[in-house]
């Protein structure tokens, strides 16, 4: 339908000036009067519009003045065109009868302040109303031009332009033609009567053929065409209004499904997620610890942000969920139990207490378990040192030998036995040292503590074994001494120095040989320096090799002049000469061989720093980079300066800014991991840690998107309030004036000052009225947004359920209920479906079968009854 014009259009007559056509006008009722064909047509008129409301009540009329004679169908006219009852007619047939009916009829019409003689002011006024209406209506088409009821209307252009802007698809306008007047007034007449229910009134040819047509059976004719086209347009404004109001409602149902829907699977995901980050159930390999690192790792960097974002959506849908139900007095959206923005919040929250210490615990875990391994190691070469060692004493010192031998080599035997008694005492120490490990080992719940105790277990019985042994055997060579005397001093000299010797080499052996762990370029240092200290004993150690050799060369010298075996010098020795050289060999070999391990680790510990460096000096530029952007943020949300899409374009490019400054936070991942790898737990070129930039960045990402959320909220309120700019930046203005702490909140009394300021005179009630509408939790603090919806209630208007009960009525033709049918004709078949699945059924006086209720629903709509 085409929009109504509002303003009154004056158009040219036709004549030369105003008096010439007053001239003509007299003229033309003088002819109307004296032609008989006037009377005619007013009375065919008068007929037809009788007969359009008779024919309600199944009858008509032929002939005014005999069929309204007896005034029986003139007071059933009456009923009929005011909807009231009149006093019960007379139904006798002599005149007096007749003539009390008629005067039943106009004492009727005389009680409705209608007058009977002349044409007073308020005829005069709805005809000058009436034409109002005809000349907007048909102001847009061309070849139209009413400006009376009688020769505007000969053509019949301005019969059609009235039917087609009500109902454009009944006439193609643009096909008619101004010459063909008798085609353009029958096929208004034939369409009014067959679509619009208005009966043929008038004749074409009268219409055509009088000079000027009768002005009152126009009249009467156009205002049967009001009257179907103002019904018409009041039910269409009401549809309208009653679509419009669904619409929402359909929308915002839509957004509470979508929310609950996101909020399901974004909690189960928690409670997924939650249970497997609280596990501190440790794995026994490096392996398997490291597998559970990479999959924390890939949780933070892959699996949690897009959950982070979805979080913060959820936040923002039902922040704007609300607004819209807030703007369109709506009840709050309540979710399901278990689904409020605080539960997802609680539940996240725990999520991260759990996240908190998992990875600490990850590398603390790792840290025992290289331990542990290394421990392990240390362990087996000890023990493999002291077993070969052992192999074989249990069967020598069982030996009895010495009931056989010369005194002489009783006294060797001896003197063999205290060095090897001196040997055992030097290994006290490393049994000790193997039992201390693996005492460790069973304290740090080594994987393989089982097999390390039965190996330990088994070294401490032969060390006890060998004990008993030891001095079983040196009383019996003691009870053989007072039998021996003579002994070689100077083999005792070679056994005393050699085993002293041969003791230093072994402990430098296996000090040469020892595993090393180390984090630091300063440990490693450290190792060096001691290395470079052992370096040094080691003139003084070749001295005393050259002293024992020199032993061993006057034993050969003296075995050769007495004629002595130099296989005899075994007897006062466990130790010979070639093994002592070998010895000194091997030290000799390892000296070197420890240093380009040392020189490896430093190498290795230059290259770690290296990487905290790297690291140090991205993440000092990242760390304070958020930062900046943080504030920038927050000094944009709270400008005055521009309008609500200024700042929301300034937010736009931040967001740009920082999503294409991700590739940074990622690289840094990759150095930060590739730290990790390689076992380094510290770093002390920057107080950052990467922790520190993944939550920094994650609340960066938050701010933003929960800024523009803010920002379109307040578009969205503004627009939907009617709310100027001027007016949004006053508002905005008074806010961060009062918000002295600029913590984005006002207190109690910062408030009531800013109302003030405002114009507002409160007393105690009415400010605690306010209150409660503001912060209706009684935190005591006034949010921005609180200010906003608050400001925007005292400013705008909305539509409320009153007005939507009205609007129904107007489809329901003043009934209290609506039937299913009326709603299926007025409104769209979705909205239409809709309202009969939830209206629910009319259970007052005078319903018919099928009626519904739609105050009961109106009501709902807006949260005022409990559907």
């Amino acid at each position: 339908m085409m929009t109504q014009i509002e303003t009154t259009v004056h158009y040219d007559n036709g004549f030369g000036d105003e008096e010439d056509y007053m001239i003509q006008e007299d003229e033309w009722d003088r002819d109307m009067l004296l032609d008989p064909a006037w009377e005619k047509q007013q009375r065919k008129t008068f007929t037809a519009w009788c007969n359009s409301h008779l024919r309600k009540a199944e009858t008509q009329i032929e002939n005014i003045e005999d069929d309204f004679r007896n005034g029986l169908k003139l007071m059933l006219l009456l009923e009929i065109i005011s909807g009231e009852r009149l006093p019960k007619p007379d139904r006798g047939k002599m005149r007096f009868h007749k003539i009390a009916n008629v005067n039943k009829a106009l004492d009727f019409i005389t009680s409705k302040g209608v007058k009977l003689v002349s044409i007073g002011a308020e005829e005069t006024s709805a005809k000058e109303g009436l034409l109002l209406w005809c000349q907007r209506k048909t102001a847009p088409y061309r070849n139209v031009n009413v400006q009376n009821f009688h020769i505007s209307w000969k053509d019949g252009l301005a019969f059609c332009a009235l039917i087609h802007r009500h109902r454009p698809d009944l006439i193609d306008y643009a096909k008619l033609n101004k010459d063909d007047p008798m085609g353009n007034l029958n096929l208004a007449f034939e369409i009014a009567e067959k679509h619009l229910d208005i009966p043929k009134m008038l004749d074409a040819e009268d219409i055509i053929n009088t000079p000027k047509p009768d002005e009152r059976a126009i009249m009467t004719y156009v205002s049967c065409f009001y009257h179907a086209f103002a019904g018409a347009e009041q039910a269409e404004t009401a549809a309208n209004r009653i679509c419009k109001v669904l619409d929402v409602n359909q929308e915002n149902e839509k957004l509470m499904e979508e929310y609950e829907r996101l909020a399901s699977e974004l909690l189960e995901w928690i409670r997924r997620t939650t249970p497997w980050l609280e596990n501190r159930a440790a794995e026994k390999t490096m392996v398997e610890m490291q597998r559970k690192l990479e999959d924390f790792r890939d949780y933070r960097r892959m699996h949690k942000p897009p959950k982070v974002q979805e979080k913060c959506q959820l936040e923002i849908s039902f922040n704007t969920l609300q607004t819209k139900l807030r703007i369109s007095n709506r009840p709050a959206f309540m979710p399901s139990e278990g689904k409020m923005v605080s539960d997802i919040a609680s539940a996240w929250q725990g999520l991260e207490g759990a996240e908190k210490g998992y990875e600490e615990w990850l590398l603390t875990e790792i840290r025992r378990l290289e331990r542990l391994d290394h421990l392990a190691e240390k362990f087996c070469q000890k023990a493999t040192t002291h077993e070969t060692w052992a192999s074989g004493k249990e069967l020598i010192l069982s030996q009895k030998d010495y009931e056989t031998a010369t005194l002489t080599e009783v006294r060797a035997l001896l003197r063999k036995h205290e060095a090897f008694e001196s040997d055992l005492a030097a290994h006290q120490d490393r049994v000790e040292q193997i039992a201390a490990i693996a005492q460790e080992l069973n304290e740090l719940d080594y994987h393989g503590v089982a097999s390390v105790n039965k190996r330990c277990q088994s070294i401490c019985d032969l060390w006890d074994q060998l004990g008993t042994l030891t001095q079983k055997r040196r009383e019996a060579l003691e009870r053989t001494e007072k039998l021996l005397e003579t002994i070689d001093q100077l083999f005792l000299e070679f056994a005393k120095r050699s085993a002293p010797f041969n003791n230093w080499m072994e402990g430098a052996m296996e000090d040469l040989q020892d595993m090393f762990i180390v984090h630091t370029i300063d440990e490693v240092q450290s190792l060096i320096s001691a290395h470079e200290q052992f370096k040094a004993t080691l003139p003084e150690a070749d001295g005393e090799r050259q002293a024992i050799l020199g032993i061993h060369n006057e034993v050969q010298k003296i075995s050769q002049s007495y004629g002595i075996k130099a296989n005899l010098l075994n007897l006062y020795s466990t130790i010979t000469t070639e093994e002592l050289l070998a010895k000194w060999d091997k030290v000799k070999k390892l000296v070197p061989q420890r240093e380009g391990s040392l020189q490896e680790e430093l190498a290795r510990q230059h290259t770690n720093e290296r990487l905290r460096r790297l690291f140090a000096t991205q993440a000092n530029l990242i760390g304070p980079w958020i930062q900046t952007r943080m504030e920038e943020i927050g000094h944009c949300s709270l400008g005055v300066g521009g309008t609500l899409e200024d700042q929301m374009t300034q937010l736009k490019q931040f967001e740009h800014i920082i999503v294409t400054y991700k590739p940074n936070i990622d690289k840094l991942e990759g150095d930060h991991q590739h730290i990790q790898e390689s076992l380094v737990f510290d770093n002390k070129h920057t107080n950052y840690t990467m922790e520190h930039i993944r939550v920094g960045w994650e609340l960066l990402l938050t701010t933003i998107a929960r800024t523009i959320n803010e920002i379109e909220t307040q578009i969205l309120t503004r627009d939907a309030k009617g709310i100027s700019q001027e007016q949004m930046h006053e508002f905005r203005s008074s806010f961060n004036h009062f918000d002295r702490k600029k913590h984005g909140a006002m207190d109690t009394d910062d408030f009531r000052a800013c109302l003030i300021s405002m114009g507002y005179d409160l007393g105690e009630v009415e400010f605690a009225r306010i209150m409660m509408l503001v912060d209706p939790s009684a935190t005591g603090m006034v949010s921005f947004q609180s200010f906003i919806d608050f400001m925007t209630r005292e400013t705008a208007d909305t539509d409320t359920a009153e007005q939507v009960v009205a609007s129904f009525r107007i489809l329901a033709a003043d009934k209290p209920y609506i039937l299913v049918e009326e709603l299926r004709r007025e409104l769209p078949p979705d909205q239409a479906e809709y309202c009969i699945l939830r209206m629910p059924r009319y259970s007052g006086p005078g319903g018919s079968a099928g009626a519904l209720d739609y105050t009961a629903f109106s009501t709902a709509l807006y949260g005022e009854s409990d559907l």
